[in-house]
C-alpha cells in the first residue's frame, strides 16, 4: 500500500509540474481547465494517459495515446517492486515472491487508479474507469515484477537489469526461449526505429514547414517537441508494422504498407512528414522486409544457444515457439500503438494488431525454427571427439605423441609372478632321509 501511493502521488507531482507550466504559457480557452482544480483534474487525466487508458472527448472517442508517457509510472512501479523486497528482508526472497509482490503492489495501485479515473471526470474529458483499472494493474504487475526479480538477484549477486535478473530466476528451458523472443524483438524495434529515422531525415524539410505552420513559439515549441518525443516509440512500432508486411492505417480508408501508399488528407502534425508519397511504396523501404527474417535468424540461434537441445527434432519446435510468442507481443504492441482520434474519419489509426501478430509469428517462426535446427546441429557437431589417424612409422619423432585433448591409454598392470617350485631351483637344498643305524 505505501509503494502504490508513493507511485501513483510521484507520478502525479510530475505530471501536474507539465500541466501548469502549458497552462501558464497557453491560452486560457483551450480547455485545460478553469483554475486550478480543473488544471489538478486535466493532470490526473493526464496521468491516466500515461497508462494507457483512454477516454472520451467531444470529438469522441481518443485511444491513440504516446507509449513514451508509460515510462514515467514504469519507472516508478520498478522501483517500488525493488523496495517492497528489500523492506520485507527474507519474506519474499524466492522465485516465487516475484509473484507475490507484483499482485500485491498492483491491487491496490489499480484501485487508486480507478478512484482518480472518478475524481477527474470534466465536461470535455470523461475517463473509462474499467481501462483505467486494467492498463494500471498490468503495468504494475509487469513493471513491480521486474523490480522484484532485481532485488531478488541482486541479493545473491550483482546484476545489471531486471530483464537479466528475471532470465536467472527462470528455468533454463523458458529462459533460452524468452531469450530468444527478446533477441527477435531487439532487432525488430531496431529495425523500425531505422525506417521511422530515415524517413524522417528524408523529409525533415516537410516537417519543418509544418511546425513553422503551427507556429507555436518557445514555450509551446517545447512542449511539442515533448509530445513528440513522447509518440516516437508509437512511430517505431508502425515502422516494424510496414517491415513486416500489413503496414498501417492514418485515417480511414488510407494505407501505408509495402504494396502501396493510399493517402488522404493528415492532421498537422510535423512527425507525419515522415510518411511517403502517395503511389507504390519507395523501393528503398522494401529493404526493411528481411528485418522479421533477420529478427528470426537471431531469435531461433539465441534460443539454442542459451539451451541446446539433445533431440534435434526439439530445435525447430523451440525456435518456432520463440517466434510465435514474438508475434504475440508484437499483437499487443501494435494495438498500444494505435487507437481512434475521434468518431469520424480519424476513427481508424494504427496498424491491424491481429494481422501484425498473424505475419510476424509465422516469417519470424519459420526463420527461427530453420537458425534453430541449424545451430543446435552445429553446435553437437563441434562437440564430438575427432578420432585420430595413426601412421605405422612415424615420420618426425613427436608424431606418436598423444595429442593435450586427448586422454593417454592406460598403463597396463603387471601380472603377478607365479611361485616357482623347489625342483625348479638348482641350489634348493633338499633334505636326505635319515638312516638310522644300529651302533655296535
Amino acid at each position: 500500500m505505501v509503494a502504490a501511493a508513493w507511485s501513483v502521488a510521484l507520478g502525479l507531482v510530475v505530471l501536474t509540474t507539465v500541466t501548469l507550466a502549458g497552462w501558464a504559457t497557453a491560452p486560457h480557452d483551450t480547455g485545460i481547465g478553469d483554475g486550478l482544480p480543473g488544471v489538478f483534474r486535466f493532470a490526473v487525466n493526464f496521468w491516466l494517459v500515461a497508462h494507457h487508458a483512454g477516454f472520451d472527448a467531444e470529438v469522441g472517442r481518443v485511444g491513440l495515446l504516446p507509449l513514451g508517457l508509460t515510462l514515467l509510472p514504469a519507472a516508478l512501479l520498478y522501483r517500488s517492486g525493488g523496495w517492497i523486497i528489500r523492506a520485507a528482508e527474507s519474506r519474499y526472497r524466492q522465485r516465487i515472491g516475484v509473484l507475490q509482490v507484483a499482485l500485491l503492489l498492483a491491487a491496490p495501485y489499480a484501485t487508486f487508479a480507478v478512484a482518480l479515473a472518478l475524481i477527474a471526470r470534466m465536461p470535455n474529458l470523461q475517463p473509462s474507469p474499467w481501462q483505467a483499472f486494467i492498463a494500471a494493474f498490468t503495468l504494475a504487475v509487469l513493471a513491480g515484477g521486474l523490480g522484484a526479480a532485481r532485488a531478488i538477484s541482486a541479493s545473491r549477486g550483482r546484476v545489471r537489469s531486471g530483464v537479466g535478473a528475471l532470465l536467472r530466476l527462470l528455468p533454463d528451458r523458458p529462459r533460452s526461449v524468452v531469450t530468444g523472443v527478446l533477441g527477435a524483438l531487439a532487432v525488430l524495434v531496431a529495425a523500425g526505429a531505422i525506417l521511422v529515422g530515415a524517413s524522417l531525415a528524408v523529409n525533415h524539410r516537410e516537417a519543418a514547414d509544418l511546425y513553422t505552420m503551427l507556429a507555436p513559439g518557445r514555450p509551446g515549441g517545447a512542449l511539442l517537441l515533448l509530445v513528440e518525443l513522447l509518440y516516437l516509440p508509437n512511430a517505431v512500432i508502425w515502422g516494424v508494422s510496414f517491415a513486416v508486411g500489413p503496414g498501417f492505417a492514418v485515417g480511414a480508408g488510407t494505407s501505408v504498407s509495402p504494396t502501396g501508399v493510399f493517402l488522404g488528407a493528415l492532421p498537422t502534425f510535423p512527425p507525419l512528414a515522415a510518411l511517403p508519397e502517395p503511389g507504390p511504396a519507395p523501393v528503398v523501404s522494401l529493404v526493411a522486409l528481411l528485418a522479421p527474417f533477420v529478427a528470426g535468424i537471431v531469435g531461433g540461434a539465441l534460443t539454442v544457444r542459451s539451451f541446446p537441445s539433445t533431440v534435434y527434432e526439439a530445435a525447430p519446435l523451440w525456435g518456432f515457439l520463440s517466434g510465435a510468442l514474438t508475434g504475440a507481443v508484437m499483437t499487443g504492441l501494435a494495438a498500444l500503438s494505435g487507437g481512434p482520434l475521434g468518431d469520424g474519419r480519424m476513427a481508424t489509426m494504427g496498424p491491424s494488431a491481429w494481422r501484425v501478430g498473424l505475419l510476424t509469428a509465422l516469417e519470424v517462426g519459420l526463420a527461427a525454427a530453420c537458425a534453430a535446427w541449424i545451430v543446435n546441429w552445429w553446435m553437437f557437431r563441434e562437440r564430438r571427439p575427432r578420432r585420430r589417424r595413426r601412421d605405422p612409422e612415424p615420420e618426425y619423432l613427436y608424431d606418436d605423441e598423444p595429442d593435450d585433448d586427448e586422454e593417454p591409454p592406460p598403463a597396463p598392470v603387471p601380472e603377478p609372478p607365479k611361485p616357482r617350485r623347489p625342483a625348479d631351483d638348482p641350489f634348493a637344498f633338499v633334505e636326505s632321509e635319515p638312516i638310522l643305524r644300529r651302533r655296535d
